[in-house]
């Protein structure tokens, strides 16, 4: 049975809008929406159900009892459960990666990176803690919370979490009616901005002021901003809607519900109407005035979506959107536009009718945008008869055209293809074209990562020329937190696995390994990196300093070494540092650089617990040398020169340093029993000086003592030979 391309067409003034049934619930008679607040990911992802406390839950056995949080997909199919016992929840939204947010009234914030229960945690604030949440709005990349005190905080980002507080609305009295959010991509000061219902008006706030626009029609109960962000939608008290302009330059549109009970919801359809949402009935409010309606047995809830909204009932649900220009001119009753016509001769060719080539001669000249028009056509349309139609009546109208890129057409089969696999009830992602590419596919493969669904990940990516990578890595860190096997077994399956697949890193599965608390098998897996610098910092994490060491030192990285060297130097004593190098001479070249980097009294232990006796008393002669007081550089000297002597092997400096030592211990003594400066000078100088104050015997002892030759002597002694002269 051919289906009709125009079920559920309904219009709305001069447009068309179609409701279509997506999937039939899955959870049939296991869940009540009544009885849950529903929020949904977007780009068709998951959908999460959070209890209800302002409602009576129907008691279904002890685990209805126990809170948690229930993750479905848009077929209504469990994917996991949350369970939950860390307070009363005030926020519960989704970011653009799939990832859950919850907020607490305590102003805790958990973001869920999968669905496996892996989060990280940070709190809003000591304002939050000591006032409460009362609610949040979502966007997404952050979230705006609303304290009881009537103070707005906002998180703009997840990954560096900063809780901002905006301005204040006006007194803590004053009654906050309807309020919500422009992200910061769709507000001139590129920072997201709150528009509160106050009294009769509204007020515009960001962090740094509350500006008042002076309405009057209010009280305004709900505020919605559009998916672009240039539209406004304010619902008042007494169920009227006036659509404006976000920068409150311009009315659009108003309309009158005719009753005064307050909608539980009120969403943008893309940028193109107004739902409102009250217990069983959507009405749509088209920017002329006019409306449509959709009436249902038991409570719906909307999740609004760039190009229309899902909706989720206890029953099934449905996508409902504007229908495209380029699909209701195609498929309207009588028309005449090329890409009808085009269509209608696939099927004469089918019958073998002459009548198709007469189809193509008459639209010979618009040939190209009937083409442009089916295969643009094709994107909007769920159903894969009628996508299959249209790209054979594409394909028909390309092979008559001479010049025509095909680029277009075959990207857009090859992307129906990717949709039509992730929309399957088993998989259940909702997504449309226009969401698709918003998402980008990249993300799409890793959404499905997140669900564990890896083969069909694996087949996308392989289709759409991704890098699988991440795919193997991801399976196989699920392999190891899942996995009851032997460490031996699981190594040698991974291994086995990710043989031969290019740029795949084996630290972040064998850092899952050692989060799970299996060391063992964390170090086998880190044998089989290739690189040493994603090795190295997983090792030090699991204090096998050691090895860390030697694959920093058989990498031949400098940096690496020194990395690993300085984590070792502070985490343990000299002695042990020094022992851990001793037996590795790459890395004691490398300690011994970074010590004269460092300073003496480092390198000094180096060479001592190294046994290197003579190069530690060079050490101390340098510095020795450096000092200014004559009794602190003698006292260095003769350590050096213990030092020496204490050395088994013969050093060619030892004696010019001790030497050195007794010239400076004879200059001391000269100078206090001859009241003259000595200190400094060398041994012909101190020869001349002596003999030049008639101190000849001394002379003739320190000429003895340091073997200066009896010519040289003599010289001196008669004042001939030419002592240089100090700059």
């Amino acid at each position: 049975m051919v289906p009709n391309p125009t079920l559920g067409w309904e219009r709305l003034q001069d447009v068309f809008y179609r409701k279509r049934v997506e999937y039939t619930m899955m959870w049939t008679n296991e869940v009540d929406l009544s009885e849950f607040i529903v929020t949904g990911a977007p780009y068709g992802g998951a959908i999460a159900l959070v209890r209800d406390t302002s409602r009576p839950m129907s008691y279904r056995g002890p685990e209805s009892r126990q809170k948690m949080i229930m993750i479905y997909s848009n077929a209504g199919q469990l994917i996991c459960h949350v369970p939950w016992d860390k307070g009363s929840i005030r926020g519960v939204g989704w970011n653009n990666n799939e990832q859950l947010v919850i907020v607490t009234e305590d102003g805790n914030v958990r973001l869920y990176h999968d669905f496996q229960g892996g989060f990280t945690q940070f709190s809003l604030g000591k304002e939050a803690e000591d006032h409460g949440v009362a609610e949040c709005r979502f966007w997404g990349t952050g979230f705006v919370a609303r304290l009881s005190n009537n103070r707005f905080v906002a998180i703009s980002r997840y990954d560096e979490p900063r809780p901002r507080s905006l301005a204040e609305v006006g007194p803590t009295s004053v009654e906050l009616h309807g309020w919500n959010i422009a992200p910061p991509s769709y507000t001139l000061s590129r920072h997201v901005e709150v528009f509160v219902g106050i009294n009769n008006t509204v007020n515009v706030i960001d962090s740094m002021e509350s500006q008042d626009k002076y309405l009057q029609e209010g009280p305004f109960t709900h505020v919605a901003v559009s998916p672009n962000g240039a539209l406004l939608v304010l619902y008042t008290s007494y169920g009227k809607i006036y659509v404006i302009s976000s920068d409150f330059s311009k009315k659009y549109s108003d309309y009158d519900t005719g009753t005064l009970e307050s909608p539980s919801q009120v969403v943008w359809c893309a940028n193109d109407c107004v739902a409102v949402v009250w217990e069983n009935e959507i009405r749509l409010v088209g920017p002329g005035g006019g409306a449509l309606s959709f009436y249902y047995d038991s409570r719906i809830a909307l999740i609004p979506e760039a190009d229309g909204i899902r909706i989720i009932s206890n029953e099934k649900c449905e996508f409902l959107s504007k229908v495209p220009d380029v699909v209701a001119e195609l498929f309207r009753i009588g028309s005449t536009a090329p890409s009808a016509i085009l269509l209608d001769a696939v099927e004469q060719l089918e019958f073998k009718s002459p009548k198709a080539d007469d189809n193509i001669q008459l639209i010979r000249s618009n040939l190209n945008e009937a083409v442009d028009a089916c295969v643009k056509s094709a994107s909007y349309e769920p159903e894969r008869y009628w996508q299959k139609r249209l790209l054979k009546a594409a394909l028909l109208g390309k092979s008559v055209l001479e010049l025509y890129s095909s680029d277009e057409f075959v990207e857009m089969c090859e992307t129906l293809r990717v949709l039509n696999a992730v929309r399957y009830y088993d998989v259940g992602i909702l997504i449309t074209y226009e969401q698709f590419i918003r998402l980008t596919p990249e993300r799409l493969i890793d959404r499905l990562l997140s669900r564990q669904r890896y083969l069909l990940a694996l087949r996308l990516s392989e289709y759409l020329q991704l890098p699988t990578d991440k795919i193997y890595i991801k399976w196989s860190c699920a392999k190891v937190k899942t996995s009851q096997d032997d460490d031996n077994t699981i190594c040698k399956t991974i291994v086995n696995k990710l043989k031969g697949i290019p740029g795949v890193s084996y630290e972040e599965i064998a850092r899952t390994a050692y989060d799970e608390g299996r060391s063992k098998l964390a170090t086998q897996l880190l044998n089989y990196e290739p690189r040493a610098g994603r090795q190295v910092p997983l090792l030090l994490d699991m204090e096998e300093d050691e090895i860390a060491l030697i694959k920093a030192v058989e990498s031949g990285d400098p940096d690496l070494i020194y990395y690993v060297l300085l984590h070792l130097k502070g985490k343990y004593s000299l002695a042990q540092f020094f022992r851990l190098v001793n037996d590795k001479p790459v890395a004691s070249a490398v300690v011994e650089q970074l010590a004269r980097n460092e300073g003496p009294e480092l390198l000094k232990d180096f060479y001592y617990q190294d046994d290197r006796r003579a190069d530690s008393a060079l050490v101390i002669y340098r510095e020795a040398l450096l000092l200014d007081d004559v009794h602190d550089r003698m006292d260095k000297l003769k350590l050096g020169t213990k030092i020496f002597q204490d050395s088994k092997d013969p050093y060619p400096d030892a004696k010019a340093m001790e030497d050195h030592a007794k010239l400076y211990e004879h200059h001391l003594g000269y100078e206090k029993d001859y009241k003259t400066a000595f200190v400094g000078l060398t041994v012909a100088e101190t020869i001349k000086k002596l003999i030049k104050i008639g101190q000849g015997s001394k002379a003739s002892k320190l000429k003895g003592e340091f073997k200066v030759p009896d010519k040289m002597f003599i010289f001196l002694k008669e004042g001939t030979y030419p002592v240089p002269k100090k700059n």
